[in-house]
């Protein structure tokens, strides 16, 4: 199980790479939604400790 500061750096790094890809891409490019794919599964699991957390597991 991650931690809470490993979720969080993986976030900031994957919001990052996000950012970059998109700056020269349509949004619709395929290369974009990879990344937003990932940045979002990471956010999934940040959500997932918090309701972890809040139920004592």
């Amino acid at each position: 199980m991650s931690s809470l500061r490993e979720i969080e750096s993986k976030i900031q790094d994957l919001r990052a790479q996000l950012y970059e890809i998109a700056r020269d891409r349509e949004f619709t490019d395929p290369e974009v939604i990879k990344a937003s794919q990932k940045l979002d599964q990471v956010l999934n699991e940040y959500e997932q400790f918090f309701k972890r957390k809040m139920s004592g597991k």
